[in-house]
């Protein structure tokens, strides 16, 4: 139970001294039952992680973010340019989802779906334990002057972790710039994309900063995800919590001591071991209730559990639980804010279903060219030029196309170019025609026109444009 005396944790960041210098957390090595399961997930997100870029789906690279060519996929589905409503909507989704998940769950993405912490705890931190030995053996190498083990150690240990920054790095270009481009580039050489090659130098660089020395402080100070938990949880939220009621009774914790009844003595079950704190890779004491800088990473679990179970007391001091069960022993259920993000988020979900289903394979724009006006021909024809850009979404050529006038009878010439093109894969055509109508069709200054666009006798999109005329005078 919190008192005025420990309350000032909360005015200070445990990674930081008091003279305001860097606290160099050592962690000790976790093991139980919730690390074996976080060792399963977090091997197969990094499976996922990096295979997606490589991964193809209707030859479509499954994950890519490429900004600068505004191109991206998503489980496989291409999103350019002109669904971008699409993308935006997909990632409203995400948030959505992550803010729901936080207002039941607490901090879970951290502890078990984040990249920072899947690479630090489960590749960094256990180079780490396998070079320097837990966290006693860390301590007394830091201590200790520069002898020649401690610089082959250190040494041995930054050189994996630049090799593994590396890697990430070029995975993370995947990302980027596709896994082909990537592929490619490499073939080629280096030296014959410096551009790139720079990039990938500075990504390098900044992963080997954040996993060999910024660490832990990414998620208390660089991640808005940790503040932002402190609007979305309440009392209700499931969270790596301790059992204040439980562990410290009437009279507060105490050392164990074999044979003695510390129910008698009105001692609650927490024995002051400070292992949930040796263990925390964040350096905090969960006794001291919800904070910024906990992941729910459960490795404060899983050594209580083991001391618990070491001095025969129930297990379970420190579980995932809410305040609202430990104080008032109520089970957790869905509340309306809760119910309220599950509609928000399945409304957001259909329309994003709704959408996908009704999007063209090829996406069609007919614009009269700028700055030019209509042209009065013999036996009063009226002419505008306009610009086509068709773009094609899938991995397959679409031939055979053509452009036909559906809303007026008329006549509709291509420049440069048969009355059929091809539209290339993930590609797009472009070119400049002519309309050609009637005056007497027309109403006004300002007719809107509607184009088919065709593979063969297969209409497969429509598009709108503004016609120009003679302004008519009654």
């Amino acid at each position: 139970m919190e008192t005025p005396q420990n309350e000032n944790f909360r005015d200070t960041i445990g990674t930081i001294t008091e003279e305001g210098k860097r606290a160099w957390v050592f962690p000790k090595k976790p093991s139980g039952k919730f690390y074996n399961y976080r060792k399963w997930v977090s091997y197969g997100l990094l499976v996922f992680l990096l295979l997606s870029p490589f991964i193809k789906i209707n030859g479509n690279q499954f994950l890519m973010f490429n900004i600068l060519e505004r191109r991206f996929n998503i489980f496989g589905f291409p999103f350019w340019p002109q669904d971008f409503h699409l993308f935006v909507i997909s990632m409203i989704i995400g948030v959505v989802f992550i803010t729901l998940f936080t207002v039941s769950f607490g901090r879970i993405f951290c502890g078990w779906i984040c990249p920072q912490t899947i690479f630090m705890e489960m590749v960094f931190r256990r180079i780490e334990y396998w070079i320097e030995g837990d966290r006693g053996k860390q301590i007394r190498l830091k201590k200790q002057p520069w002898t020649a083990e401690k610089i082959r150690k250190r040494g041995l240990k930054l050189a994996i972790f630049l090799i593994i920054s590396f890697i990430i790095a070029n995975v993370f270009l995947a990302y980027l710039i596709s896994s082909d481009k990537l592929i490619q580039y490499i073939i080629d050489g280096p030296f014959n994309h410096v551009s790139t090659l720079i990039s990938l130098l500075i990504f390098t660089a900044v992963f080997y900063f954040v996993f060999a020395w910024f660490r832990e402080q990414v998620c208390i100070i660089a991640c808005p995800y940790g503040r932002l938990q402190g609007v979305l949880l309440d009392t209700k939220s499931i969270v790596v919590a301790y059992d204040h009621k439980r562990g410290e009774a009437e009279n507060g914790r105490k050392k164990f001591r074999k044979n003695e009844d510390r129910n008698a003595l009105g001692h609650g079950d927490c024995i002051d071991c400070f292992q949930c704190v040796n263990v925390c890779p964040t350096g905090i004491d969960i006794r001291n209730g919800t904070q910024l800088e906990c992941v729910n990473c459960t490795a404060c679990i899983d050594e209580c559990d083991h001391i618990m179970e070491s001095i025969n007391l129930p297990k379970g001091l420190i579980r995932y639980t809410s305040e609202d069960n430990i104080e008032k022993k109520s089970p957790f259920k869905l509340t309306a804010r809760i119910k309220g993000y599950i509609a928000v988020l399945t409304i957001l979900i259909g329309i994003l279903t709704g959408m996908l289903f009704l999007r063209n394979d090829l996406e069609a724009n007919v614009l009269r060219l700028p700055g030019q006006l209509y042209e009065h021909k013999d036996n009063n024809i009226i002419s505008n030029v306009f610009t086509y850009k068709l773009v094609n979404k899938t991995t397959e050529d679409i031939k055979n196309v053509s452009l036909k006038l559906m809303s007026h009878k008329g006549v509709l010439k291509l420049v440069s170019t048969s009355d059929s093109f091809v539209v290339p894969s993930q590609g797009l055509a472009e070119g400049t025609l002519f309309i050609e109508i009637n005056n007497s069709a027309l109403s006004g200054d300002r007719n809107k026109i509607e184009i088919g666009v065709y593979k063969g006798d297969k209409l497969i999109e429509t598009t709108s444009a503004n016609f120009l005329g003679p302004r008519s005078y009654k």
